[in-house]
C-alpha cells in the first residue's frame, strides 16, 4: 500500500507489532492514545516480522486484512510501512520514518508489557533517544515496567501524566506512564485459544 500522508508538524502515534492477531485490546490502546495525547493520526505498524520472536507470524496480508477489520477510526491508519521501508528493528523504522517524514512529529507508544522488556530491544537506549514514548498501563505488568532496565535508565526524563497532551511537542528523551481502563485482550492468548480449539476439532 501507499505511504501514508500527514500535514508538516502534525503529531503522530505510531504503534508497532505482529498484530497476530490484532485485538480489542490494540483498539482499546490506539482510542486511549488518540485521546490522551491529542494526536493527529495514528499508525499501526503491522511488521513483516518480530525479530525477537522464535515463531514467525502469520502472512503480512492477512494480519493487514484482519487489523483493518478491527480498527476502524478516521484517524487511524493502517500501514505495512516496515516491509516499504525494509527495516524490522524499532530504531531502523524510526530512523527511516524520520528521514521519510522530516517535519512530522512522532510519538512511539508501547504497552506497559513491552516497556518491562524493551532493554531486549536492539540497541533500545537509541529509541528513546528517538521519539518521545508513551507508555500505556496493562494487567500486571505496572511494577515489572517501572521498575525496568529502561525506566531505571530513563527516570529523570519520565513526565507526570498530565504532560501528556504535549508530549509530542517535546524534545526526546521524554516519557511517560499512563493508566487506563484494563483489558486483558493478549495477541499470544488469542494464538493458544485458537490453536486449542483447532487441536479438540481434530
Amino acid at each position: 500500500m501507499g505511504k501514508p500522508w500527514a500535514a508538516p508538524g502534525q503529531v503522530i502515534g505510531l504503534l508497532g507489532g505482529s498484530f497476530d492477531p490484532p485485538h480489542p485490546g490494540h483498539v482499546h490502546l490506539s482510542l486511549e492514545a488518540l485521546k490522551r495525547l491529542r494526536l493527529d493520526q495514528l499508525w499501526w505498524l503491522v511488521s513483516p516480522g518480530n525479530p525477537i520472536k522464535p515463531n514467525p507470524p502469520a502472512p503480512l496480508p492477512a494480519r493487514m486484512a484482519a487489523a483493518r477489520a478491527v480498527m476502524q477510526h478516521p484517524k487511524v491508519r493502517i500501514t505495512d510501512l516496515e516491509a516499504d521501508l525494509g527495516t524490522t528493528a524499532t530504531v531502523d523504522t524510526l530512523a527511516a520514518l524520520q528521514r521519510v517524514y522530516p517535519k512530522l512529529r512522532f510519538i512511539w507508544l508501547m504497552g506497559a508489557d513491552n516497556l518491562a522488556q524493551l532493554h531486549l530491544w536492539d540497541r533500545w537506549p537509541e529509541i528513546m533517544h528517538q521519539v518521545p514514548v508513551a507508555v500505556f498501563a496493562r494487567p500486571g505488568q505496572r511494577l515489572p515496567a517501572l521498575t525496568s532496565k529502561a525506566a531505571q535508565r530513563f527516570a529523570r526524563q519520565r513526565l507526570r501524566r498530565g504532560r501528556a497532551p504535549v508530549l509530542g511537542h517535546l524534545a526526546p528523551p521524554a516519557w511517560l506512564y499512563l493508566d487506563m481502563p484494563m483489558r486483558d485482550d493478549s495477541s499470544t492468548a488469542l494464538r493458544q485459544r485458537e490453536k486449542g480449539r483447532a487441536i479438540r476439532a481434530e
